[in-house]
């Protein structure tokens, strides 16, 4: 990147950067309060994905269908779905954690406070995971991804879309500058970059791609970032594997 261009990046016209806590939380205020504008410059294609998903989804959703967002921060994937569960009449839930979150929640459907490791799934027709298993524990994702593919109904899906281990060696260099030239070039300040990712130590730990299951097919790839689409059971194949 040009001098030129790194300076232009951090003009008056710049995103303003947000207080980073030492330990990264969606509990507080201010994160929530900035956050869909936040998680946009963190990763540029984030919006991309979402459109992805919901031209995914829009294939999945019956009418009268119910669809979980797991993991829905203020209500991202809602708003992409919006007009698809209009014309359908289907209803959405959306599943978050963090109350500070839940009152910033700002699409359709009813959002509910709640743990989803802990939650008791209705049958349904579509799962999203948008960015939530990293923020799991570890030792819980495969259950979890197992206990959610169970609650699928015939014809169903679940989309899954999250931070993967980096690659090794060389490649590894490279994926991880492609990500920060990103976020570089939407004009986030080096300093709000670094303290980010020293803030996520111990709270975000990217998945193994093999929890998702062997017969999950890859839409996306970006970086370390990448989507599956998980099918439930159908007649014709009987139970999705375990």
């Amino acid at each position: 990147m040009s001098q030129e261009r790194t300076a232009g990046a951090f003009s008056a016209g710049s995103p303003s950067p947000i207080d980073i806590p030492r330990n990264w939380t969606f509990e507080k205020a201010e994160i929530a309060a900035a956050f869909d504008r936040h998680v946009r410059e963190q990763l540029p294609w984030y919006d991309l994905a979402t459109g992805a998903i919901a031209h995914i989804a829009r294939h999945y959703i019956p009418a009268g269908g119910l669809v979980y967002d797991i993991g829905a921060s203020t209500g991202n994937i809602g708003r992409a779905l919006s007009e698809t569960l209009k014309d359908r009449r289907a209803r959405l839930v959306a599943i978050e954690a963090a109350a500070e979150m839940v009152v910033r929640y700002d699409g359709p459907g009813e959002v509910m406070q709640a743990d989803a490791m802990a939650f008791d799934f209705e049958p349904f027709d579509l799962g999203v995971c948008f960015l939530l298993l990293m923020f799991l524990p570890v030792s819980r994702r495969a259950a979890f991804i197992q206990k959610l593919r169970k609650r699928i109904k015939p014809g169903g899906a679940l989309i899954v879309f999250d931070k993967c281990e980096a690659a090794t060696g060389y490649p590894a260099t490279v994926l991880w500058r492609l990500t920060l030239a990103g976020k570089v070039s939407a004009g986030v300040d080096p300093a709000e970059i670094v303290a980010k990712e020293l803030s996520l130590g111990g709270v975000q730990r990217p998945i193994t791609a093999d929890i998702v299951g062997g017969d999950a097919i890859e839409w996306f790839r970006f970086g370390e970032f990448a989507g599956w689409l998980l099918e439930g059971v159908t007649a014709d194949h009987g139970a999705a594997p375990g």
